[in-house]
């Protein structure tokens, strides 16, 4: 009985591991662009995040919706700096709600099986798109 528990808490952690190494995988999948935020203090934080383009203008989505926390500091400050390869931008983000279905659309034809498989984890229900525009 022991022999069983211990290979089934075995295969039940290689399962964690491979999710979460597919995870990692999928989100540096494609085109990543590094968004540097600074929050009231000043202090900044990057994320690397997936970018689409629609109609001339350039799009993020938050995936985990309003709650969260680099969301968040984009409300509280939405100027921020966006490197794509070796470009620079600055950019004033605006959160567009009716968007959401044609953001989620355009990631998921840019990014494929990756955005299916991250979305599959933590869906895409409550996303906001967010428009990027110059400064």
């Amino acid at each position: 009985m022991k022999k069983i528990v211990l290979r089934a808490l075995g295969l039940l952690i290689v399962l964690v591991v491979g999710v979460l190494g597919l995870q990692m995988v999928a989100s540096e999948t494609g085109e990543v662009v590094v968004v540097t935020i600074q929050d009231k203090a000043g202090v900044a934080s990057e994320r690397r995040l997936w970018i689409v383009e629609h109609q001339g203008s350039r799009w993020l989505r938050s995936s985990g919706g309003a709650a969260s926390g680099w969301y968040q500091q984009l409300l509280a400050n939405p100027e921020f700096e966006l490197l794509r390869g070796t470009t620079r931008y600055y950019l004033r983000a605006t959160p567009v709600l009716e968007m959401q279905t044609t953001v989620n659309d355009l990631m998921n034809e840019k990014y494929g099986w990756a955005d299916s498989y991250i979305g599959l984890l933590f869906g895409r229900e409550d996303s906001i798109a967010i428009r990027l525009d110059e400064l």
